[in-house]
C-alpha cells in the first residue's frame, strides 16, 4: 500500500508548495498580484474601493474579502478573463463602459474561458454583467446582477449573455434593469436553475440553443418573462412568470420539448405559441391572464394535458384553419366549461371548444366587444352551435375536468404588471 500512497503524497505536497496565497491591501494593485501570481494560486482581497481594469490570463482565484469593490471606471471590461479555470468570489464589480459594439462587460470571459466559476458577486452598472463566449462548464452562481438603469432599454447589454457555450450553470442569480436578463445563443446542454429575473425586456431570450433545462426560476415585472425561439428539446419546468406587460411564456419554433408545472399569471398572454409542433404542456397552472393562450401559425401535433385554465380574460386565442384537440388522453379544466358530469367521474360529458364564431368576429372587430351581452350576440353564437356550417375552427378539449387540479391557484390572482399612478 505505501507503494501507491507515496506517489499521491507527493503530488499533494508539490500542489501545496506551488499554489499561494496574496494578499491585497488598501492602496495596493489587484493587477500587480496578479501579475506576480502563478498559477492556480489564490489572491484575496481586502474590503476597499480599488479603481482598476483586470486581465486575467492564467488559471486563479479572486477572493473578496468583506466585498471589496471593484471599479472599472466606466471604461472596458471592468475584468476580462483570458484564461480556462479561474473563480472570482465575493466581489462589487461595477462601472464597466457602455460601448455595445465592443460588449463592455462587468466581467467578460473571452473563448476558451472553460471551467470559470463567478460566485456570490454583485455586478452592478456594468453595460452586460457577463459576456461568456465559446466556453465551457462554466458556473454562475448567487450573484446580484443589475445594469445602466438610467439608459434607455435599447442601450442596455444583457444581464448574462451566452454565446456559442456547451454546459453552462446558470444558477442562483438576481437579475434586474438591463435588456435581457438571460440571453442564449446558439449555446447549449445547460443549466437555468433558480434565478429571479425582473424589470426587464425579456426575462430569457433563447435564440437557437438546444437541449438546456429552465427550471425553478421566477420571471416577473418584464415585458416577456421566457421567450423561446428556434431551439428543441428544451425543459422547462417549476417556473413561475407573472406580471409581465406581453407574454409569460413564448414559444416559437419550437419542437420536442416539455412544458411542465409552471404557474403562468397575471400576463398580457400567458402562454403566446408560434409556430411551435411535437411538445408537451402538462400540468401548467394559466391564471388571470387577458389571454390565457395566443395560439397560431402552425402549431399543430401539440400534446396538452392536466394543466388549468383559470379566470383568463380569453381562455384561448386561436387563429388556424382546423380544430386543434388538447386533452386527448387525460384533458384539462376550463373555468368558463358549462357543461355537466352525469356519471361523477369528474369529466364533463359534453367536450370544451375554446372559440366560437363570435369570437373570431371580435378579435378582427374590436368595436364588436361593446356589443357581447346585446341579445343578438347571444342569438349568433346560439346559431353557431347548431349550425357546423358557421362553426369557427378551435382548441377543442373532449374531456374537460369538473374541478383544477391545482388547490392553490387563487393566490395567483391579481398579480399585475405594475402601472404608474
Amino acid at each position: 500500500m505505501l507503494r501507491f500512497a507515496l506517489p499521491v503524497l507527493l503530488l499533494w505536497l508539490c500542489t501545496s508548495v506551488h499554489a499561494a496565497m496574496w494578499t491585497v491591501r488598501p492602496g495596493e494593485s489587484i493587477q500587480a498580484a496578479i501579475d506576480a501570481a502563478a498559477a492556480n494560486d489564490t489572491v484575496s482581497i481586502e474590503r476597499a474601493h480599488y479603481r482598476e481594469n483586470l486581465v486575467l490570463d492564467k488559471p486563479l482565484t479572486l477572493k473578496g474579502i468583506d466585498r471589496p469593490t471593484l471599479d472599472g471606471g466606466h471604461r472596458g471590461d471592468t475584468i476580462r478573463i483570458r484564461s480556462a479555470q479561474v473563480t472570482i468570489d465575493g466581489l462589487i464589480v461595477i462601472n464597466s463602459g457602455a460601448d455595445l459594439e465592443k460588449q463592455n462587460a462587468g466581467i467578460y470571459l473571452q473563448p476558451g474561458s472553460d471551467s470559470t466559476r463567478v460566485l456570490n458577486c454583485d455586478l452592478v452598472y456594468n453595460l452586460f454583467g457577463l459576456w461568456i463566449e465559446t466556453s465551457k462548464n462554466v458556473e454562475i452562481r448567487d450573484n446580484l446582477i443589475a445594469g445602466k438603469r438610467d439608459l434607455m432599454s435599447q442601450h442596455r447589454g444583457n444581464g448574462i449573455q451566452l454565446y456559442n457555450t456547451e454546459g453552462a450553470q446558470i444558477i442562483g442569480n438576481n437579475i434586474s434593469f438591463v435588456r435581457d436578463g438571460i440571453y442564449v445563443d446558439v449555446s447549449h446542454h445547460a443549466v437555468f436553475a433558480r434565478n429571479r429575473i425582473h424589470h426587464v425586456r425579456y426575462g430569457t431570450h433563447y435564440m437557437n440553443s438546444h437541449n438546456n433545462v429552465w427550471e425553478d426560476n421566477d420571471s416577473y415585472y418584464n415585458r416577456g418573462g421566457l421567450a423561446l425561439m428556434m431551439t428543441r428539446n428544451q425543459v422547462i419546468r417549476n417556473n413561475r412568470a407573472w406580471g409581465n406587460s406581453d407574454h409569460g411564456i413564448m414559444l416559437r419554433t419550437i419542437q420536442d420539448s416539455v412544458i411542465e408545472n409552471n404557474v403562468v399569471a397575471g400576463n398580457a398572454r400567458g402562454f403566446f405559441i408560434y409556430d411551435a409542433e411535437f411538445n408537451t404542456l402538462r400540468n401548467n397552472l394559466v391564471v388571470d391572464n387577458d389571454v390565457g393562450v395566443h395560439l397560431w401559425a402552425g402549431s399543430y401535433r401539440n400534446q396538452a394535458e392536466g394543466n388549468d385554465f383559470i379566470s383568463n380574460r380569453t381562455q384561448i386565442k386561436y387563429v388556424a384553419a382546423r380544430d386543434e384537440i388538447w386533452g386527448k388522453e387525460g384533458g384539462n379544466y376550463w373555468s368558463n366549461y358549462v357543461g355537466w358530469d352525469r356519471n361523477g367521474d369528474g369529466i364533463g360529458d359534453v367536450q370544451y371548444e375554446a372559440n366560437d364564431m363570435v369570437d373570431r368576429l371580435s378579435w378582427r372587430h374590436p368595436m364588436m366587444k361593446l356589443l357581447l351581452a346585446s341579445p343578438a350576440v347571444q342569438t349568433l353564437r346560439l346559431v353557431a352551435q347548431q349550425f357546423p356550417l358557421l362553426r369557427a375552427p378551435s382548441i377543442v378539449d373532449p374531456k374537460p375536468h369538473m374541478q383544477p387540479t391545482h388547490p392553490d391557484w387563487s393566490q395567483w390572482r391579481g398579480r399585475h404588471f405594475p402601472h404608474p399612478d
